[in-house]
């Protein structure tokens, strides 16, 4: 019987975290609309900046044009970074060219690309 709800209980966990990995986010239009309009965000897994700029986009970050700028020991900067001139995390390039570096708001990011500006 102990089993049993063992079981049970292994199974509705492994629902819902499947079920959490797979279900829309909140800001999943808005992080695609930002992909799709060819900016670029690079970063690096290491800077606190650019990882609160992930979170704010909670699950939605995959949607991101997210580019790491960092070697895996964290001593150096990749080149494809390196081509971009990109000297400061995060760093957002915009299809005009343009750029911002540091934290960049919502209602920026939607001006910037042109997107919809999300509810929040």
């Amino acid at each position: 019987m102990i089993i049993g709800v063992l079981v049970v209980i292994a199974l509705l966990f492994g629902w819902y975290y499947y079920n959490e990995g797979t279900a829309a986010g909140q800001y999943d239009e808005f992080a695609q609309c930002i992909t799709d309009s060819g900016t670029k965000f690079y970063g690096t897994f290491w800077c606190p900046h650019c990882q609160n700029q992930k979170k704010v986009f909670g699950s939605s970050e995959k949607f991101l044009p997210y580019i790491e700028c960092s070697t895996p020991n964290g001593q150096a900067q990749l080149q494809i970074c390196k081509d971009a001139g990109v000297m400061g995390y995060p760093t957002w390039e915009f299809p005009d060219g343009s750029r911002l570096t540091g934290e960049v708001e919502f209602s920026t990011l939607a001006e910037e690309t042109g997107c919809t500006l999300p509810q929040q």
